[in-house]
């Protein structure tokens, strides 16, 4: 839990690149990226690792990334979506307690469970697992009725939104969120890619 929430507050954000349909096939890797930022304003650093498309390593490799990094005055950790690399998904628990930071999950468009559970069920034959890492992310709060969602895990919703607002700099999705997209989508595909 946060005590007080300082206007530069140190905050990692990750996002993932882009890939194709062949990718998902192969079982190709994409990156992962990190943008670790003071509130809105300046950027510290960036950490990079690669995941499998559709795998099981996105959780693994975020705590690897934060562990191995020199930022050791990261206090909170944001996701754009629980999901990345197709339906590699976030254990946001296990992300939560091995990094001793809250997670805010923050989400553009309000994701359709049911739909999400029968791609799973029809595609991967570790879907109950994947289905209970979704459900794992808790209640989807509404922060912007139609155009912002959030989940929280291990910060109350007050101060959850509270960081989300902290962050915002001229987008809805948080800063450390939308840059570590246009990173990893330059990476992917040779030029970031618009939010």
């Amino acid at each position: 839990m946060i005590r007080k929430i300082k206007p530069q507050i140190r905050v990692i954000g990750f996002d993932d690149g882009t890939f194709s349909f062949k990718s998902k096939i192969k079982r190709d890797k994409t990156i992962l990226v990190g943008v670790v930022m003071k509130g809105s304003q300046d950027v510290v650093g960036v950490v990079t690792r690669w995941i499998e498309v559709d795998g099981r390593d996105a959780t693994e490799k975020m705590i690897e990334a934060i562990h191995n990094s020199r930022f050791k005055d990261l206090r909170i950790i944001m996701l754009k979506g629980i999901t990345y690399a197709g339906f590699n998904v976030v254990d946001v628990e296990e992300l939560s307690r091995e990094t001793r930071m809250p997670v805010i999950i923050v989400i553009r468009k309000k994701p359709d469970l049911q739909a999400m559970e029968k791609a799973l069920k029809k595609h991967f034959s570790d879907a109950e697992e994947k289905i209970s890492l979704l459900h794992k992310a808790g209640k989807i709060k509404e922060l912007i009725p139609g155009k912002l969602y959030y989940q929280a895990i291990g910060v109350s919703y007050d101060q959850a939104e509270e960081i989300i607002r902290l962050t915002q700099k001229s987008s809805l999705i948080p800063e450390p969120l939308r840059l570590a997209h246009m990173i990893a989508s330059a990476v992917m595909s040779g030029e970031s890619k618009k939010e």
